[in-house]
């Protein structure tokens, strides 16, 4: 790949993206804290599921300092149904270091940025680009899929060696201004025209005289990924314990997926109704019913990168609340308003409520 490919691109690029982009919050300004939350937030996460998030986000840490000083449990609650809460721990903890290193300045050098909790490549690149107007590509999947189609590469794009390639061209074919414009507009095109789930809108699209894979009626063959290797299967049997009108969490302990975020109790595999009774009995807890869901939806799947969760639950009423200290009994009130309880356990919480109303009307 040469970087003359990529020169005839810029201007055609730059004055559709003018006359076309979305009107998007975190685009309002150049504000690297914006951009930066904004980019974060994004990271496999739709837009329009965004947009809320960002703006609620916004409103109750509208500068770094003063998520630098934020409760965690705030924090997580409004990350709450983004998912990856390690985004949001790396978030507070770059904020902390901008306050202590850079006195509450974003910093404006590449290397530095990428210097900070949470931040890679790309999303250092878009920052130092859309921020501070510098040659820095951002290289995601977008990018990926509009440049290997433009220049016809079937090289496997999950291979490193490629997109620092592609990086390098691609800065390499950087204009003297505009330097951020031409940067979102390749995420832009990427996400609007030269789209990753169906037929490119190739009539919409300013690059197609341009384009190998038009011109060859070749789209869909690009952009070349490798076959991910299957998901880790997991099975998990959830508990939805109740005493009075409390229910019962505790802090995920280890290294591991969800690690110190709140969850449900529950154990790996399947449990029988026998293997709970014992669970609980050794930690104390009297059971006055347990009960299976009634709707045939005992399962519930919940997927992350790697690993894809299998959950049974049981809902169990308790007449005491054991002798656990690990164990937190909350209101359905406090978990709504501020507990962060990440999706997966959400799932069951939800069923487990719906399973609730349902016998109440019987």
């Amino acid at each position: 790949m040469k970087t003359s490919q990529l020169k005839n691109i810029v201007i055609p690029l730059l004055d559709w993206y003018h006359n076309n982009s979305r009107e998007l919050p975190w685009r309002e300004n150049k504000d690297p804290y914006r951009i930066w939350i904004s980019e974060i937030m994004l990271q496999q996460t739709r837009v329009e599921a965004v947009i809320s998030y960002y703006e609620r986000f916004m409103k109750r840490f509208p500068t770094v300092e003063s998520l630098a000083v934020c409760e965690d449990e705030e924090l997580f609650k409004l990350w709450e149904g983004l998912g990856y809460y390690t985004r949001a721990r790396n978030l507070k903890k770059a904020a902390q270091v901008i306050c202590t290193h850079f006195q509450g300045q974003f910093p404006s050098q590449f290397d530095q940025i990428l210097a900070l909790p949470g931040i890679g490549v790309y999303t250092a690149g878009a920052i130092a680009s859309i921020a501070f107007e510098q040659a820095r590509a951002a290289v995601d999947g977008n990018v990926l899929r509009v440049i290997t189609r433009l220049t016809g590469d079937n090289r496997d794009i999950t291979d490193a060696k490629f997109r620092d390639e592609i990086t390098k061209v691609l800065e390499d074919s950087y204009p003297q201004s505009q330097r951020g414009d031409f940067t979102q507009s390749l995420m832009e095109l990427g996400a609007v025209v030269c789209v990753p789930n169906g037929a490119p809108q190739c009539n919409r699209c300013p690059l197609s005289k341009f384009c190998d894979a038009y011109s060859n009626g070749t789209q869909l063959l690009y952009p070349v990924k490798k076959k991910k290797s299957a998901r880790k299967m997991e099975q998990k049997t959830v508990l939805i314990l109740s005493f009075q009108d409390k229910i019962a969490l505790r802090k995920r302990e280890g290294d591991g997926v969800l690690s110190g975020m709140w969850e449900l109790p529950n154990q790996e595999g399947t449990l029988t109704r026998q293997q709970v009774y014992q669970w609980l009995a050794k930690k104390g807890v009297i059971v006055d019913t347990i009960k299976e869901p009634s709707n045939k939806k005992k399962q519930l799947k919940h997927i992350f990168t790697h690993i894809e969760w299998h959950m049974t639950y049981w809902i169990i009423s308790c007449s005491t609340t054991g002798t656990d200290q690990n164990f937190v009994w909350v209101t359905d009130e406090q978990l709504e308003q501020d507990i962060a309880l990440p999706t997966a356990f959400k799932k069951v919480y939800q069923a487990a409520l719906q399973e609730r109303c349902v016998r109440e009307k019987i």
